[in-house]
């Protein structure tokens, strides 16, 4: 878990990935001796995305990089990045001209009664520093809980399958938290290059009333976004297949990578697949061990036989 701690602890909000890609592009060349198979790293002409190619790729890993957050607007006044929660007293850190930042957030009503979030420091931070959820991570025999499983676990979980993965691509996306962006030019790149045209999204997904802890990765037949009904049953049957914990996830709302693959002007086919997380978008995003083990059994399985 030493490297998921270390995920959720580096600063990439959405638009600004770059660390994040510096890092895995360094952790996949000092660990390399860990790779069943060496992969083509794509690093340029696709921002801060990140490709990673291996072998002859039929299906493609999505998994990404940004994180919620908020970005200093005028005075001490914040705006969010995505949809983070914004109670009192979260502890926000970043860096700008002058320094680092360890700072809280308050909440306050102006005279008319409208909402405001602002942050507590001793001077005036430089405006549209980016600030996000300062890590405390915490683990025990069942859980881990810190800022930003969303979506480094994700990110982990693709990492982990890269280390015995022989044919398949694995796409680092940026700007989802903000309604996506890179899809399209990450999905183009792979469907021209090598023709992959289904995918697997590696994401992080909610407890509800019928997703629980413990009782396996969640294979979502819709959220906002409906992907092909023939595709979804093919993975289930995979699912049933491999012997691996998983619950069927239904929901209305929320959404992924998989919806801008959607409305790409590619014919891919997708599915949404995560370890449920209670105490979403908040500095204490709670994940079972158990579902973090079926996730990367899951997907291990899914890339061989899709």
């Amino acid at each position: 878990m030493h490297l998921l701690k270390t995920l959720c602890s580096i600063h990439a909000p959405s638009g600004n990935e770059s660390a994040l890609k510096e890092y895995i592009i360094n952790y996949i060349n000092l660990n390399i001796q860990n790779f069943k198979v060496k992969p083509t790293i794509i690093k340029d002409g696709i921002q801060d995305c990140l490709i990673l190619k291996f072998g002859n790729p039929k299906t493609a890993i999505f998994a990404h990089l940004d994180s919620i957050g908020f970005t200093v607007r005028y005075g001490k006044e914040l705006i969010k990045i995505g949809g983070p929660k914004t109670y009192d007293g979260i502890e926000l850190v970043g860096k700008d001209s002058k320094g680092d930042i360890e700072t809280e957030l308050y909440n306050y009503e102006d005279e008319k009664g409208n909402k405001h979030f602002e942050y507590i420091f001793d001077r005036v931070i430089d405006r549209a520093t980016e600030l996000t959820f300062k890590a405390n991570w915490r683990e025990d025999d069942n859980f881990v809980q810190c800022c930003y499983m969303d979506n480094r676990l994700g990110v982990w979980c693709a990492l982990e399958v890269a280390k015995t993965l022989e044919n398949g691509v694995i796409c680092f996306s940026t700007h989802e938290e903000v309604g996506g962006g890179s899809v399209g030019f990450l999905g183009k790149y792979i469907f021209e290059n090598w023709g992959v045209e289904q995918a697997l999204i590696s994401d992080i997904t909610w407890v509800t009333t019928g997703v629980n802890h413990g009782e396996g990765v969640a294979i979502s037949r819709r959220d906002s976004g409906i992907p092909r009904r023939t595709y979804v049953d093919r993975i289930i049957q995979l699912a049933k297949e491999s012997g691996v914990k998983y619950q069927i996830e239904v929901e209305s709302a929320g959404g992924s990578d998989g919806n801008q693959l959607q409305k790409s002007p590619y014919p891919f086919d997708w599915c949404f697949i995560g370890a449920p997380e209670d105490f979403v978008h908040s500095p204490d995003e709670k994940v079972h061990k158990k579902d973090i083990k079926s996730m990367v059994e899951l997907y291990s399985y899914l890339m061989k036989h899709l």
